[in-house]
């Protein structure tokens, strides 16, 4: 079903892309993905493994943050949070830059190789922060311009902590009476390869990652816009208010 290219060299002066174009479908709305599969092989790779065993249907949104990022790839929720099985973490491609409408891969704090399932996506220009931070978070691909409004309608809704919910007030988040079930939640049905042909967005113009080449910081776990510790620590701060009952 895939046909990965790894070969291909891009042409630096016009720094275009190739990609593989997924879908996913949200309880927000559809999200068209154009993937850079020549530029981050490894990485688009490790995220279409998981979009073809399923690995990211019914899973949630667990983390939105104004002006910042919207997150997910993680967990399922039942009666709980349940963190999907992941596979082996991914060697770091960070070849181009986070700006506004691109999807990259959360890791561990002070480990540059440490991406496993999980993804966010820019929803402002983050480039100052995250092409440096940790060694720099690979972006593997970038939305197209109309999927820009279910990540705007997701960003909008009431949030529980980081937590994006539906039919909840901020009143409620508050409460120890209130339940969250996963009919609140934003919930990714399905992702589905829609062309797996590499070339299938050869005129795609991206933004290179300029700035990883010349920063010479040795504070990997800069906490720029609340830090990216993302896969544990600052997400099970959220977790008992989402088992809370109503």
């Amino acid at each position: 079903m895939k046909k990965l290219l790894l070969g291909s060299a891009l042409a630096a002066a016009s720094f275009t892309s190739t990609a593989t174009i997924v879908e996913m479908n949200t309880s927000q709305g559809v999200i068209e993905i154009n993937l850079f599969d020549q530029q981050t092989p490894k990485t688009v790779a490790n995220f279409l493994s998981y979009v073809q065993d399923d690995s990211y249907n019914e899973t949630v949104i667990h983390r939105s943050v104004s002006n910042f990022v919207i997150q997910g790839g993680g967990f399922t929720f039942s009666d709980s949070l349940d963190a999907i099985t992941t596979k082996p973490a991914v060697e770091n491609e960070p070849v181009f830059s986070n700006v506004k409408g691109t999807i990259a891969m959360a890791k561990l704090s002070g480990d540059a190789n440490s991406a496993t399932s999980q993804w966010f996506f820019n929803i402002t220009d983050n480039s100052a922060a995250l092409d440096t931070q940790n060694g720099g978070f690979t972006v593997f691909g970038q939305i197209t311009a109309a999927s820009q409004s279910t990540l705007d309608k997701i960003a909008a809704l009431v949030h529980c902590g980081e937590t994006p919910v539906v039919d909840i007030t901020a009143e409620q988040c508050a409460s120890t009476d209130v339940t969250i079930s996963s009919a609140n939640l934003v919930t990714i049905q399905n992702v589905a390869v829609m062309d797996d042909d590499p070339n299938s967005a050869a005129g795609l113009t991206v933004t290179e990652n300029t700035l990883i080449d010349s920063d010479t910081s040795t504070d990997s776990s800069s906490s720029s816009g609340g830090g990216l510790i993302w896969l544990l620590g600052a997400f099970l701060l959220a977790v008992p208010r989402l088992k809370r009952a109503k």
